[in-house]
């Protein structure tokens, strides 16, 4: 029985199927790689194409959408869709910053017919993939106006703090800013946590001191918007006189069961000469379910992985398969010269 199914895998016709798959599968291979989206100061490039003229427009702001497929592939739907003149990630773009993992989000990006503007999360540094960062998008931190708002994107992915060069530079962009209507703040990493109290957590600047020197800035000029992420889920509240949004809930798996705070979503911000309206899109969630969620979780992460390595995967299990089916004909050949040479008539007899 064994034996019979060994012949039918092991047949001629089943690996000249998979050698034909190897085949295709390497010229796609191939193609894919020669075709990789090549960025060099992408959000610069980005920058360009926005209308910065209108001091009426929109724009969306989200963040954490490692290794997300579906949802954020969702997200990137409805913003071609949608009226805004850029969109805006705030970090974690990536599950770590090997450049494979980047060159698998500017294949995402690049489906989002919209400028699409980044800050740098801890995520991007992990493998040394800080200077993959640099590389592909530009300066860590930096700052740019439409209208009458004045746009200020941060670098505290260390979870640290800013660190007194770029405190300082942040002094001068403020300062700048105080010509301007609006002043909207970016970050990865949230001042606080604002779950500490109640829950425990700290997924905040792991240094209170650093925290509070930034939102002490922060108060003193009066900042109309601080966007932060990090945080799997939506928070939004003030600390001190900063009004603040945690919005983290970009496709990476949701940290807890509460659906009032953890579900999928983007901010759809509206800015016109009446004010600054922020409303949250949500997008389709898992239940609030603990195993449900811990289950999505783990397709996430699979899914993830079979989607930036399905040619690798093919590859390699046709090539297993053939060196194996080459193992059992030659094994198959030494049993049959054995048969024959047992065969054989005995001359010296």
């Amino acid at each position: 029985m064994l034996g019979r199914l060994m012949r039918r895998v092991f047949s001629k016709y089943v690996a000249a199927v998979v050698l034909l798959i190897l085949i295709v599968s390497g010229v796609f291979a191939l193609y894919a790689y020669l075709n990789e989206p090549t960025s060099k100061d992408r959000n610069y490039n980005q920058l360009q194409k926005v209308d910065r003229s209108r001091n009426s427009f929109s724009f969306a702001a989200f963040g954490d959408n490692k290794e997300s497929v579906k949802t954020f592939g969702h997200i990137v739907d409805l913003l071609n869709k949608s009226d805004v003149a850029f969109a805006f990630d705030d970090g974690d773009l990536v599950l770590d910053g090997d450049i494979e993992q980047y060159r698998f989000f500017l294949k995402q990006a690049d489906r989002l017919h919209k400028p699409l503007l980044t800050a740098i999360g801890n995520h991007e540094t992990y493998l040394n993939g800080r200077g993959n960062y640099y590389d592909l998008f530009g300066p860590f931190s930096y700052s740019f106006t439409v209208g009458r708002s004045y746009f200020i994107v941060c670098d505290d992915a260390n979870e640290k703090g800013l660190g007194g060069f770029q405190m300082e530079w942040l002094r001068g962009e403020l300062e700048k800013s105080r010509a301007y209507r609006n002043r909207f703040v970016f970050m990865h990493v949230p001042l606080y946590d604002p779950r500490a109290d109640a829950q425990g957590l700290e997924h905040g600047l792991q240094d209170p001191v650093e925290a509070k020197k930034i939102n002490d800035l922060l108060d003193r000029y009066d900042v109309t918007m601080l966007f932060t992420s990090h945080i799997h889920g939506y928070f939004t509240g003030k600390w001190g006189k900063t009004p603040y949004i945690i919005t983290g809930g970009a496709g990476a798996e949701l940290v807890g069961t509460n659906s009032t705070n953890y579900f999928y979503h983007y901010i759809d911000v509206r800015v016109s000469d009446s004010g600054v309206r922020y409303y949250v899109v949500k997008i389709p969630s898992p239940g609030d379910n603990y195993v449900v969620r811990l289950l999505h979780n783990l397709w996430l992460y699979t899914y993830a992985f079979l989607a930036l390595h399905f040619f690798d995967i093919v590859l390699g299990l046709c090539g297993l398969y053939l060196v194996l089916f080459v193992l059992y004909q030659l094994e198959k050949r030494i049993e049959r010269r054995g048969v024959e040479k047992a065969e054989e008539p005995d001359l010296e007899s």
